[in-house]
C-alpha cells in the first residue's frame, strides 16, 4: 500500500522521495558539464544523450514541483498564495524574454550566415560586397536595438509586477490589520458591557 506524505511515497515502510525540479535539471546539466572520465565524448553527443534521458524526468518533475506549490499555497495564508502568483510572474516575463531575444538572435544569426555567404560569393564585385557589408552592419544594430528593447520591456513589466504585487500585499496588510482591530475593539466592548452588567446588580444589592 501507497501512502504519499511530504512529497515521498511510503510503501511497503520504504520512502520514495518525489524527484522535484531542481533535482532534474542538476542531473541534465552535470552529464553535459561534467562527462564521465572512462569515455568522453563530444559535446554536442553530450547534449542529445542528456536530453534523450532527462525530458521524461524532467516532465515528471516539473509536475511535481507544481503539485508540491500547490500543497504549499494551499496550506498558508493568501499572502502566501499573493507571493507565488508574483514569484511566478516575474518568472514567466523573465523568460518570455529570454525566448524572444533567443528566437530573434537565432533569426538574425542564420541572415548573417546567409549574407556572408553572399559577401563570399559576390567578392569579384566591389559593389555588392559594400552592399552585403552594409546590409550585416544593420543586421547588427537591428539586434542591438533588439536586445535592448525587449530587455528593458522585460525589465519593466518585472518591476511593475512586483510595485503591483507590493501594494496588493500593503493593502492587504492594512485591510487585516483593520480587521484584527476590530475585532478586538468589539471584543473590548462586549467585555467592557458584561463588566458593567455584572457591577450593576451587585451595586443595587448593595
Amino acid at each position: 500500500m501507497a501512502v504519499k506524505t511530504n512529497g515521498a511515497t511510503v510503501e511497503n515502510n520504504f520512502i520514495h522521495k518525489e524527484e522535484l525540479l531542481q533535482d532534474a535539471l542538476r542531473s541534465l546539466f552535470s552529464s553535459i558539464i561534467y562527462p564521465k572520465a572512462s569515455a568522453p565524448t563530444p559535446l554536442l553527443q553530450r547534449i542529445k544523450i542528456s536530453v534523450s534521458e532527462n525530458l521524461p524526468r524532467l516532465v515528471e518533475a516539473s509536475r511535481n514541483t507544481s503539485r508540491s506549490v500547490l500543497q504549499w499555497t494551499r496550506s498558508g495564508s493568501p499572502l502566501r498564495a499573493l507571493l507565488v502568483i508574483s514569484v511566478g510572474t516575474i518568472t514567466f516575463l523573465t523568460l518570455a524574454g529570454l525566448l524572444l531575444f533567443t528566437l530573434f538572435f537565432l533569426a538574425a544569426t542564420v541572415n548573417a550566415i546567409i549574407i556572408s555567404s553572399l559577401i563570399a560569393l559576390a567578392a569579384a564585385g566591389v559593389f555588392f560586397a559594400i552592399f552585403f557589408a552594409c546590409v550585416t552592419v544593420i543586421y547588427i544594430v537591428a539586434l542591438s536595438v533588439a536586445a535592448f528593447v525587449i530587455s528593458t520591456a522585460t525589465i519593466s513589466a518585472m518591476i511593475a509586477a512586483v510595485v503591483v504585487t507590493g501594494w496588493i500585499g500593503f493593502f492587504w496588510a492594512v485591510w487585516l490589520g483593520t480587521k484584527k482591530s476590530m475585532e478586538l475593539a468589539k471584543h473590548s466592548f462586549s467585555m467592557t458591557g458584561s463588566a458593567l452588567s455584572a457591577w450593576e446588580p451587585n451595586k443595587v444589592s448593595d
